[in-house]
């Protein structure tokens, strides 16, 4: 597989993973990016330069690294028990101490795990033990912190 087909499959996977059309990135961008032309970008039949990636990631929200492929693949592991679902809008109503080492943990897991889809992400048991320590709070009580609506 040629490289611009691998880019465009990456420029897909996150446009699909924020739930946008082609139509709603055009839109988006005030017609900058036009809907057939994504598309060219996501078949691999057009090259996209580096400012016009470095846009493109920041109608999706994501750092522009994360539209190249990876070089090395690795899979995923699933879902581990003892995990907490965090709803990401939730995270602006904590307080704001608290909310903006939340906020730049959650961040760092999505570039981690290419996670962009921008609603809920699951926070593995490792991952509460970290964020815990940073907040100096036990994990209980962070989990109970995330959990409230």
């Amino acid at each position: 597989m040629e490289y611009n087909e691998r880019v465009g499959e990456r420029l897909r996977l996150i446009r699909l993973q924020r739930g946008m059309s082609l139509q709603d990135v055009q839109r988006a961008t005030n017609g900058e990016f036009k809907a057939a032309v994504l598309g060219a970008y996501e078949r691999g039949e057009r090259s996209l330069s580096l400012p016009r990636l470095q846009r493109l990631a920041a109608c999706y929200g994501v750092p522009m690294n994360q539209l190249l492929p990876e070089e090395d693949t690795y899979e995923v592991p699933g879902p581990v028990p003892g995990g907490v679902t965090i709803d990401l809008g939730a995270v602006d109503d904590l307080d704001p101490k608290v909310g903006e080492v939340v906020d730049r943990f959650l961040q760092r897991i999505q570039v981690q795990r290419q996670d962009f889809n921008g609603k809920v992400l699951t926070l593995r048991q490792a991952d509460i033990a970290m964020l815990a320590m940073l907040l100096d709070m036990h994990d209980s009580d962070l989990r109970e912190l995330l959990r409230r609506p």
